[in-house]
């Protein structure tokens, strides 16, 4: 099982961190453009709800659409949330959001744990290009939410 985690302090309420990141629109926002994210689930504005399905497609590789499902697996308003792969690229994807109220802000804690398909292929793909590319999608991520919440850029 392979791991990823991030943290990155934001100048925000612990509730705002939650409606912001509970909110399945905005993973659009976050995301690399290039990646080509869409959600194609009615949302209807709703607040995440354990059991709750969310269908998209991206294309992670190559430019190679992919379809993907996550179930929201756990919740604890407002300060953690998780949602796992059902179906997908991965043979596992769980990706654990946590906010920790601190002086002046949140700390945001991303923690992702995930395998790729094909065994011993899949270890290879993921030292050569998965990995970076996870990396690369959580940096592009930081960078929009230091403008939307550290500059104040708030559009979303």
């Amino acid at each position: 099982m392979n791991q990823y985690n991030t943290e990155q302090f934001l100048p925000i309420t612990i509730n705002e961190a939650w409606d912001f990141f509970s909110s399945a629109k905005n993973l659009a926002l976050i995301t690399p453009p290039d990646l080509n994210f869409k959600i194609l689930s009615p949302l209807n504005g709703k607040e995440i709800f354990e059991g709750m399905l969310i269908d998209y497609t991206l294309r992670p590789l190559f430019g190679i659409p992919v379809s993907w499902q996550t179930v929201i697996h756990e919740v604890s308003k407002p300060v953690r949330f998780t949602d796992r792969q059902l179906k997908g690229p991965y043979n596992t994807w769980e990706h654990t959001h946590r906010f920790i109220e601190k002086e002046n802000g949140v700390l945001m804690i991303d923690e992702l744990k995930y395998q790729l398909p094909f065994g011993f292929i899949g270890n290879i793909a993921h030292s050569l290009f998965v990995r970076k590319k996870i990396e690369t999608i959580f940096d592009y991520r930081r960078q929009i939410l230091h403008k939307l919440f550290v500059n104040h850029e708030h559009s979303y």
